[in-house]
């Protein structure tokens, strides 16, 4: 099941420690390696022979060891793990992640981290649900880190409420779920729109938009990660297409509603583009010049474009692709004009955000999503553009599982 993966796994300073003791046998039960590394906290709830006995490998504990001098330890750690795993995570060690703080092995080699982390949290209630930790929470998350819990009930100190680790086999579960979702759409076919349509005024002007294309790029990753074949079909990006998809380039929005019919049948189409709603009507064959006197801008007669989502959902059973999905960019009412325009075109789901230039959605890292699956809206936290492809891969897979 976890044959030849590599788990590190951060011990920190609560509790709930021995239950990580629990998780190592799990994972080397199931053919995997796993890697301990505990805080100084963490040491004084679970002995680190305890963890090398269990794992097979020294616990690892000094930022500065002189056994390993040769090497650089929190590059050399995060290198060469598959998966990082927090659990116990700390209010303190959640802080210290959010903050970038670096001052003990464990935290550098998050800092350094080149692999996924699943956090699982586990503290007192109050310290849960206080403001600092909230905060740093919707900050991990817009870092790309992916959440286990806390789960509600009774904790040492007496209290109930959110704040217990997961059981161990609920997060043995999590990392299997991890390393099997390259499986969970294997054999399925999508299309993906991303990027920004150019719609020509002469040879050298257009109307475009500030589209960066990173989230659709991202969601075509994740959905090549879990092992769909994907046809990228993009216009202006700030990003390359992902490797391994099917990327096919294009101009305009009749050039994207093409390439996009001749890409079906598919098995689910995930329309990302920002496409240009209206086009010139007759663009210049030669550049538009100024004539000497000119006081007045030429007018432009404008047309509308083909509706590439609104085609697509439409279409008749036997040519629908099983699952579409529509993204609508707003600037004021979002969630009035988002269920609006699901109902219009027929989607079967749509992602609603906000691309006011004071929220940077538009060309930056990170995106606040509103999921629109009914009518009722699902409010998702910010997080990174990678995340919210990370989320929306996994509901689609759920999505197929279940078909």
């Amino acid at each position: 099941m976890l044959e030849g993966r590599k788990i590190l796994l951060i011990i920190t300073g609560g509790i709930a420690a021995f239950k990580a003791i629990d998780v190592m046998r799990l994972i080397r039960k199931a053919g995997g390696e796993v890697q301990p590394l505990m805080t100084a906290a963490a040491q004084n709830f679970v002995t680190p022979m305890t963890a090398s006995t269990v794992s097979g490998k020294p616990t690892l504990t000094e930022l500065f060891d002189l056994s390993r001098e040769a090497e650089i330890n929190h590059i050399e750690l995060v290198r060469d793990a598959d998966l990082i795993v927090v659990a116990p995570a700390t209010g303190n060690f959640m802080a210290k992640m959010a903050h970038g703080i670096a001052d003990d092995l464990a935290s550098t080699a998050i800092l350094a981290r080149d692999k996924d982390v699943i956090v699982v949290p586990a503290m007192n209630v109050r310290m849960w649900e206080s403001a600092a930790t909230q905060r740093n929470y919707r900050q991990l998350l817009a870092d790309g880190m992916q959440f286990l819990g806390p789960v509600e009930g009774s904790m040492a100190c007496g209290e109930f409420g959110p704040g217990r680790l997961a059981e161990p086999p609920e997060i043995f579960d999590a990392i299997c779920a991890y390393f099997d979702k390259g499986q969970s759409l294997k054999g399925k076919h999508f299309i993906v729109t991303s990027g920004g349509t150019r719609e020509p005024i002469d040879p050298v002007r257009f109307i475009s938009n500030a589209s960066s294309g990173k989230q659709g790029t991202a969601i075509a990753q994740s959905l090549l990660d879990r092992g769909a074949k994907v046809s990228f079909i993009y216009g202006a990006s700030d990003v390359p297409p992902p490797v391994g998809a099917n990327a096919i380039t294009i101009g305009s929005a009749q050039d994207m509603y093409d390439a996009v019919h001749q890409a079906l049948p598919a098995d689910g189409a995930i329309f990302c583009a920002a496409v240009a709603d209206w086009r010139p009507a007759q663009a210049g064959a030669e550049k538009i010049k100024k004539t000497p006197g000119e006081t007045a801008a030429p007018s432009i007669q404008m047309v509308l474009n083909p509706d590439i989502l609104k085609s697509v959902a439409q279409l008749d059973a036997a040519t629908r692709p099983q699952l579409v999905v529509g993204f609508a960019a707003e600037t004021e009412k979002l969630v009035e004009h988002a269920r609006a325009k699901r109902q219009r075109k027929g989607c079967d789901w749509l992602l609603a955000n906000d691309v006011s230039p004071e929220m940077g959605t538009f060309g930056g890292d990170q995106n606040k999503i509103i999921f629109f699956r009914s009518d009722e809206p699902q409010e998702w936290d910010k997080m990174s553009k990678k995340g919210v492809a990370e989320k929306l891969a996994d509901l689609i897979a759920k999505e197929f599982k279940g078909a």
